[in-house]
C-alpha cells in the first residue's frame, strides 16, 4: 500500500511552507532542489526561500490508549495520524518497582519514617502514567507547528459522566448514593447474584468473593469486578482469565459480563488529563477551539465517515466544514516506546539482582536502540535488504525488527540510518479511498441526530489526476525511481 499523506516542506531558513503532494516532492528531490530532512513525518527542505500561502488547523481527539491527529486546510485533510500511548505500561512498571522497593525498605529500613503520606504535591500534579499521554500529544503538536504554517488548534474536551455510563438513568440524589448505599459489599453481592455461584449455579455451598478479572493480572477491587463463587470453582479458576476459564461456556461468560459494570479506567484517564492538555495547547499562543464528544459524533455521522481515531479528530469542533475531502490517505501509526529503562539490573522474585549491571553507554558504532535503519546484507546466510527498528549490541551484531519478523545478528557495517531514535516507532494504517463527502443543504440545522442519520449522503468520486498538473509514463517513473536506492522499501512508502 502506498502512503498518500502530504509531504511537509521547509524552505532554506527552516520556515514552514505549504504541504505538497508526494509526486511534487519526488520531482523536487529528483531535480535536486530539495533534500530529505525527516522521514517521520516525511519532511523535505528546499534549497531556496519560499512562502506559505495556506493556513492549517491541527485537530486532536485525545484518548486513554489512542489519540487521533489530523491536519486540515479548509475542507481538505492533508495529514493524519493515530498516536498510541503507553500510559498503562508505565502504570504497570511503577507498580512492579513499588513492590520491590516496599519489600526492600521493610527489610532494610523498618524504623525509618514512611515514604508515603509525607510528600507535598504541587498544584496540578498528575501521575507519570497520565502526564505521559499529555506529553505525547504536546510533542506532536510542537512538531506539526514546526513543520507546517498552523494558525489554530481544535481539541475534543471530553467530559464523561462516569456514573451515567454505568447507569444511563441516574439522576438527582442518586449521584450521592453509590453502589453500596445501604449495603455491605458481601451483602450487596449476595443480593445481586441471588446467593448463587456465578460459575456453576449452586446455592448450597459456601460462597466466596472472587475477582472476576484476577487482581494479579490487573483487575481492581471495584465492586463491578467482584462476583460470588463457591470454593471449588474459586480454586479451579485460580488466577485464570475469565475468557480462559469459561472458554467452553461462551454463553455463561456473556451472561456474567452483562451483569458486571463497565470498567472506567480509560474514562478516568481522559477526564484527569483534559484540562492539563488544554492548558498546554493554549501555551503555544494559538487559538484553541474545544468541542464535546457528542459534537464530534454528530459531525462524523452527518459526514458519513467511518469511525476511527483520526477521523474523529478531523470532525472535532464547530470548525468542521460542510464538505470534507479525503484523498487516498493512509494514517501514520505512531506508537510511544519510551527511551529505555533506568533499571541497571534485573531482579529475581525476591528483589535481589540476578544479572550484571548494564552498560551506561547507549550508543554503539553510531547506532542506538530505537533507530530505524536499512541493512543491505551482501554476504552470509542472511543476504537481503532489511528495514526496521534496531536493537543494538555491544558486539556490533544488531537485531532488526522488520514489518514481518525480527532478524538477529546483522552487523553494523551493513546498516545505514533512516531515522534517529525519538521514542516512537512508526508504521502505516489502512488506505482510505479517495472521496469527497458533501451534505444536503439544511443538514447543519437538523434538530436531532436521528434526522441526520436519515439524511442521504452524496459521494462524489474524483480522479487523482485532477490533483496534478502533469502525468508522466509509468516506465519513465519506474526508471527514475531506481536511481534513488535509498528511497525504495518501507521507510519511504509514500513513493
Amino acid at each position: 500500500m502506498l502512503n498518500k499523506n502530504s509531504v511537509f516542506v521547509l524552505d532554506c531558513n527552516k520556515t514552514p511552507c505549504d504541504l505538497i503532494h508526494p509526486a511534487a516532492a519526488r520531482k523536487l528531490l529528483f531535480a535536486k532542489k530539495a533534500a530529505i530532512l525527516n522521514r517521520y513525518p516525511f519532511t523535505i527542505i528546499l534549497k531556496e526561500e519560499a512562502r506559505a500561502k495556506k493556513q492549517y488547523r491541527i485537530k486532536i481527539d485525545p484518548g486513554a490508549r489512542f489519540s487521533g491527529l489530523a491536519l486540515l486546510s479548509d475542507a481538505n485533510i492533508v495529514w493524519c495520524a493515530e498516536l498510541e500511548h503507553r500510559g498503562f505500561q508505565i502504570s504497570e512498571a511503577l507498580t512492579k518497582r513499588r513492590t520491590l522497593r516496599s519489600s526492600r525498605r521493610n527489610r532494610k529500613t523498618r524504623y525509618r519514617q514512611p515514604r508515603f503520606l509525607n510528600r507535598k504535591r504541587r498544584k496540578g500534579w498528575l501521575p507519570p502514567s497520565l502526564i505521559s499521554r499529555v506529553n505525547n500529544i504536546k510533542s506532536w503538536v510542537n512538531k506539526l507547528i514546526k513543520y507546517a504554517p498552523v494558525d489554530s488548534i481544535s481539541m475534543e474536551l471530553v467530559k464523561f459522566d462516569s456514573q451515567k455510563i454505568v447507569n444511563p438513568e441516574i439522576q438527582g440524589t442518586e449521584y450521592q448514593k453509590g453502589e453500596l448505599f445501604g449495603y455491605e459489599v458481601r451483602q450487596y453481592l449476595l443480593e445481586k447474584f441471588n446467593h448463587t455461584c456465578v460459575y456453576c449455579g449452586t446455592k448450597d455451598a459456601a460462597l466466596n468473593l472472587d475477582h472476576f478479572h484476577p487482581k494479579s493480572r490487573g483487575g481492581s477491587d471495584r465492586v463491578s469486578n467482584l462476583v460470588l463463587s463457591c470454593v471449588d470453582c474459586n480454586q479451579a479458576k485460580s488466577n485464570k482469565l475469565p475468557e480462559d476459564f469459561l472458554s467452553d461456556k461462551p454463553k455463561l461468560l456473556e451472561l456474567i459480563n452483562k451483569q458486571r459494570k463497565q470498567p472506567l479506567a480509560d474514562v478516568a484517564a481522559v477526564n484527569a488529563t483534559r484540562w492539563k492538555l488544554k492548558e498546554i495547547l493554549e501555551s503555544t499562543g494559538l487559538p484553541v477551539e474545544v468541542g464535546s464528544g457528542a459534537l464530534t459524533k454528530y459531525n462524523r455521522k452527518r459526514l458519513g465517515i467511518s469511525k476511527s481515531h483520526w477521523t474523529d479528530a478531523a470532525c472535532v469542533g464547530k470548525s468542521t466544514p460542510d464538505t470534507l475531502n479525503i484523498r487516498n490517505y493512509q494514517p501514520l501509526l505512531i506508537k510511544a516506546m519510551g527511551h529505555g529503562s533506568r533499571q541497571m539490573v534485573k531482579p529475581d522474585k525476591y528483589g535481589f539482582p540476578r544479572t550484571s549491571p548494564k552498560l551506561r553507554q547507549k550508543s554503539f558504532y553510531g547506532f542506538q536502540t530505537g533507530d530505524i535503519v536499512k541493512a543491505v546484507v551482501t554476504k552470509g546466510k542472511k543476504i537481503g535488504t532489511y528495514i526496521g527498528r534496531v536493537a543494538v549490541r555491544q558486539t556490533g551484531n544488531f537485531n532488526i525488527k522488520t514489518k514481518t519478523e525480527t532478524v538477529q545478528g546483522i552487523s553494523y557495517k551493513y546498516c545505514q540510518h533512516l531515522h534517529k531514535s525519538d521514542g516512537y516507532t512508526y508504521s502505516f494504517g489502512e488506505l482510505v479511498k479517495q472521496k469527497s463527502v458533501n451534505f444536503v443543504q439544511g443538514t447543519l440545522y437538523a434538530t436531532s441526530l436521528e434526522q441526520v442519520l436519515e439524511t442521504p449522503v452524496q459521494l462524489n468520486l474524483f480522479d487523482i489526476s485532477e490533483l496534478t498538473t502533469e502525468t508522466k509514463p509509468k516506465t519513465k517513473r519506474a526508471k527514475r525511481t531506481k536511481q534513488f536506492d535509498s528511497f525504495d522499501g518501507e521507510q519511504l512508502s509514500l513513493f
